[in-house]
């Protein structure tokens, strides 16, 4: 029986670090953005557009907080998830920045206007998280779910939500690799369905 048990704790710890490792909010905005630039566009535009989503939403973020994790670390390992609070404010900027560049760019090639917004949602969503992170802890990989899960809602209807069932498991995973405690994932969860909510429905 100790045997059987550890081989489940050693199952469920892998799936949940596959499950995070996946759903790290720049990871998971490539496809988002690529199934929604698909319904919209020929396929040369989704070439375009899709790329300069996945470069500022995806690429970018993620090289620039390795980058900044490495420099602080003198080379040392990094956490990626960077679990101490006051450590995530600085590469926050970072995205943030990302974001942004992405949404003018974005604007000023005239591209659909729920990619235009999505890609907002990612540069004032994370602004928001921003400010409560100098405060307070939250999932940053429950609110990357949820938000995307409202724009493929507003796009394909019902079907999207089958994206949205994998929020439960991001939470899950969270929560199982103490990387948060339930508040802070189901806050996140919360604010990224809401504030996507809001955001589009008042900006399309």
């Amino acid at each position: 029986m100790a045997g059987n048990f550890t081989i489940s704790d050693s199952f469920k710890k892998r799936f949940a670090v596959l499950i995070s490792a996946i759903t790290y909010a720049p990871i998971i905005s490539i496809p988002v953005f690529a199934l929604i630039n698909f319904f919209f566009l020929n396929l040369y535009e989704f070439i375009i557009v899709t790329s300069i989503c996945a470069i500022f939403a995806g690429i970018l973020p993620i090289i620039l907080v390795m980058l900044f994790l490495k420099a602080r670390k003198n080379g040392k390992e990094v956490d990626i998830d960077i679990p101490v609070r006051a450590e995530r404010n600085h590469p926050l900027i970072l995205v943030i920045l990302s974001y942004i560049i992405g949404t003018v760019i974005l604007f000023a090639i005239d591209a659909p206007l729920i990619t235009t917004t999505l890609m907002f949602c990612y540069f004032s969503n994370t602004l928001i998280l921003f400010f409560i992170n100098l405060y307070w802890k939250i999932s940053i990989h429950a609110m990357g779910v949820s938000g995307p899960s409202i724009a493929l809602i507003y796009v394909f209807g019902s079907p999207g939500i089958i994206f949205s069932l994998i929020i439960p498991l991001v939470m899950w995973s969270r929560i199982y690799l103490n990387k948060h405690t339930v508040s802070q994932v189901i806050i996140g969860t919360i604010l990224g369905l809401v504030l996507t909510a809001l955001q589009m429905n008042y900006l399309i």
